[in-house]
């Protein structure tokens, strides 16, 4: 199994910036790819970013890239979501997400492992 675990979220004013962490352990060697999704209040989980954890190739919600930036390090088998320019639009909580495959999903169900997620909340 692999264990996925959020943190970094809070209170922010619009314009603002967070870094989040998701830290990996368990039978790390099993993965390949990882991701960021959101889901606010009464809406869909949504698609951030996802990075491959070997080749560090990234893809990114259309709408969140330029303010978003997703990376890794791999010797702290850490992702990272730095997220600047904030709106309050981007109030959420966020869940990192895992899964052994070398392509890039954007959708829920392609992913195995998830975090508890962590809240975001901007203020206007």
């Amino acid at each position: 199994q692999v264990q996925l675990g959020e943190s970094g979220g809070g209170l922010v004013q619009a314009g603002g910036s967070l870094r989040l962490s998701c830290a990996v352990s368990g039978r790390t060697f099993i993965v390949y790819t990882m991701g960021w999704f959101r889901q606010a209040p009464g809406k869909e989980r949504e698609f951030v970013a996802a990075i491959r954890w070997g080749a560090g190739s990234t893809r990114y919600s259309d709408s969140m890239e330029g303010r978003f930036t997703i990376s890794r390090d791999n010797a702290k088998n850490t992702m990272y979501l730095q997220m600047n320019s904030l709106k309050p639009e981007d109030t959420a909580v966020y869940y990192c997400a895992a899964v052994r495959t070398v392509v890039l999903p954007i959708t829920p169900r392609e992913y195995d492992y998830w975090g508890q997620g962590t809240q975001v909340t901007v203020s206007s």
